[in-house]
């Protein structure tokens, strides 16, 4: 049986109506594993080996967020740089989460509309989020097709309600879009330094 673990970063989860009511589902569930980051870690201070040790019992990996400056909220990035080191994410000798299944949940103040080649931003969200599919490839992880919610400062709760039970199927169901080849990628030949 796949194992979820759900990586949730919401600096202001008690206010929030949608990743709030994801978590809760989540948690509801009963087969998937959550962490809330911001809760786990009020002081910003992430443990690393707590933390890997957490991604190496699961198979499928998903990190939820409300999207913030075109990108995930702070304490998320932290936990990143904190987490993916070389030699266990990627670089010689780096395979921990090597095949694991990658994804991204996410929702958005603005509407879908503005995420388009002709919309306010010029761009779409799968462009916005181009950084999680190199981490997946980067790293030699599966990704799924990001989960999103666009607008929900003018959705009603029905429609929220609906997007968590939406939520929890994309995250039992989801196939990747890109999957990796589990092949070493040789091109890396950069030195880094050990001191």
């Amino acid at each position: 049986m796949t194992k979820t673990l759900v990586i949730a970063a919401h600096p202001d989860m008690a206010h929030s109506r949608v990743n709030a009511l994801w978590c809760q589902t989540v948690r509801d569930s009963g087969t998937i594993t959550l962490c809330d980051l911001y809760a786990t870690y009020p002081d910003g201070r992430i443990d690393g080996a707590a933390e890997r040790a957490l991604l190496e019992t699961h198979d499928r990996i998903i990190l939820q967020f409300p999207l913030t400056w075109y990108s995930c909220p702070p304490l998320l990035s932290q936990w990143q740089i904190a987490i993916l080191k070389r030699g266990w994410a990627y670089g010689p000798g780096g395979r921990a989460l090597r095949l694991k299944t990658f994804g991204i949940a996410f929702s958005t103040g603005s509407n879908g509309a503005d995420y388009q080649p002709d919309g306010r931003y010029g761009r779409t969200l799968e462009e916005v989020t181009i950084p999680f599919e190199l981490l997946a490839k980067h790293t030699g992880m599966h990704y799924l097709p990001p989960f999103t919610l666009t607008g929900v400062r003018a959705l009603d709760d029905s429609a929220v309600a609906a997007s968590a039970q939406d939520y929890l199927h994309h995250l039992r169901h989801a196939e990747p879009v890109i999957v990796a080849s589990g092949t070493d990628d040789n091109r890396a030949t950069t030195v880094y330094p050990t001191g």
